[in-house]
């Protein structure tokens, strides 16, 4: 049996779960979440206010004391968003987790995705931020610019800045 590219870092009360797409190339030779020179995925983190501090790819594991967890829809798959088959995504792989872990929400760092979990193929009809409420059972979404340098042109801070708020709001309640 194929190798999962990165471990899930999932465990029950989370906060938030990142969900990626597939692990980048780096991502999956060095065993870390957005290990890519170039991707801005923890530099948003901070300059979102989502954690106090900027971590490096290698702390990845640590953010799960802050209540913050990472996984992918392809755990098989490796590469940039085309070069990913398929038939390695694995939508009801993650909504069993999604359901097993209970976060407090899920951010998709990118419309591809999002798009998988939705169950649709055009990115299009997919906005920016906190989704339409999936059902009852289901955690809050939101829907990330892609961190990705390949993805600069489509980049904004905004609906990382309004996932932080969401956070804010609950930590207070």
């Amino acid at each position: 049996m194929a190798k999962e590219k990165l471990p899930d870092q999932l465990r029950d009360g989370l906060r938030v779960v990142f969900v990626g797409t597939a692990a980048g190339h780096q991502s999956a030779k060095l065993g870390q979440y957005y290990a890519k020179p170039g991707n801005r995925f923890w530099i948003a983190l901070h300059e979102a206010g989502i954690t106090e501090r900027q971590y490096e790819p290698s702390e990845f594991a640590k953010l799960v004391e802050l209540g913050i967890g990472f996984t992918d829809m392809s755990k098989y798959g490796a590469g940039m968003d085309h070069q990913v088959a398929e038939h390695q995504y694995d939508a009801a792989g993650f909504e069993k987790k999604i359901q097993r872990y209970n976060p407090g929400a899920i951010a998709f760092t990118s419309k591809r995705a999002a798009a998988f979990c939705k169950g649709v193929r055009s990115t299009r009809r997919i906005s920016y931020g906190k989704q339409p409420r999936h059902s009852d059972d289901f955690p809050e979404v939101f829907v990330l610019t892609s961190p990705s340098g390949a993805a600069g042109r489509y980049w904004d801070l905004e609906p990382w800045r309004a996932l932080a708020r969401w956070l804010a709001k609950r930590r207070k309640l």
